[in-house]
């Protein structure tokens, strides 16, 4: 019903796939693609382990089917990550950024509600924030809100880790996105809505830097257009644009492991959206048999399945 584990399963292939390319030239990268699970000896971790993006959203997801929206223990969680390996693909946590790492030491201290806890500056703008939204999209498939109830939702799940509006608006955009797809929405279509929701929360200077998404046409841009950095803009652009700019999923997810940069975090957000979006029948099997802890990422998606399922009928 609510396509979890398609979502789940399609961000996880899409992280660990992208792990090993990470950080690479994409120039490189395309003259030498790679087409499959592969170990990253420089990091040494093996072939099919999925980063901190899955782990962050699992530990999100997780936090929501046992205590609903509760912003401290969903940060709780995220600590239980990185203290005690817990929702790791590996037996030792890795890849958490320094603003998250932040925010979180901050919260573990207890001087602040975790919402508040996050880092504001501009610098603060990297992609972290986003790696915790897809269960938010699916929790507001099953709850009715209004506006303003997803707009405080996303901005307080975003604040755990990252302040600055640029980052909730980047979550707040990908959010309903996401919501347009699992809604059944045609990827162009969604596209299109994005740029008629309300963004009245938002002052002209934040969205200025969305402009290629609100204002433009991101599928007449070209490659070389798009960047695939950790700014919270350039990931979103880069992972809207792999998207639309494919036609199934083996291929949506080959673009993002070859982009270069951040291929994991790339390859995860769109992952997701490919995953709910196409026939997740048809990924490729030795992907998905590569997969580490796919007995995890299977489990809690049906427990959310389930909590989701509850929700809606309250």
């Amino acid at each position: 019903m609510y396509r979890v584990k398609e979502g789940i399963i399609g961000y996880a292939i899409g992280d660990a796939l992208g792990m090993p390319t990470k950080g690479q030239n994409r120039e490189y990268l395309l003259e030498h693609p790679t087409y499959k699970m592969s170990p990253s000896i420089g990091k040494g971790l093996p072939k099919g382990a999925w980063t901190d993006s899955t782990s962050l959203m699992l530990a999100t997801t997780n936090a929501i089917t046992k205590k609903g929206l509760n912003y401290n223990f969903i940060a709780e969680n995220c600590v239980s990550w990185f203290t005690s390996n817990k929702y790791s693909s590996v037996c030792e946590s890795f890849g958490i950024g320094k603003t998250t790492l932040k925010a979180l030491i901050r919260y573990t201290k207890r001087e602040k509600n975790a919402y508040e806890c996050g880092e504001d500056g501009f610098e603060n703008n990297g992609n972290s924030s986003l790696k915790m939204m897809l269960p938010i999209a699916y929790y507001f498939m099953a709850n009715k809100a209004t506006k303003e109830d997803v707009y405080d939702t996303i901005s307080k799940v975003c604040s755990i880790t990252h302040k600055h509006s640029i980052s909730i608006c980047a979550c707040y955009i990908y959010v309903h996105y996401l919501m347009f797809i699992l809604n059944g929405e045609n990827k162009y279509i969604a596209l299109k809505k994005l740029k008629s929701i309300d963004y009245s929360m938002f002052s002209n200077s934040t969205l200025e830097y969305f402009s290629r998404i609100l204002i433009g046409n991101l599928a007449e841009l070209s490659i070389d257009e798009i960047s695939a950095s950790s700014f919270i803009v350039d990931t979103l652009e880069c992972v809207i644009w792999c998207f639309i700019m494919s036609d199934n999923y083996k291929d949506c997810i080959i673009a993002t492991t070859n982009i270069g940069n951040d291929t994991s975090t790339i390859g995860a957000l769109t992952g997701a959206l490919a995953g709910i979006y196409y026939d997740t029948n048809k990924i490729p099997k030795d992907w998905i048999q590569d997969l580490r802890k796919k007995e995890l990422l299977i489990q809690i998606s049906e427990n959310f399945e389930k909590y989701l399922r509850l929700s809606s009928y309250k």
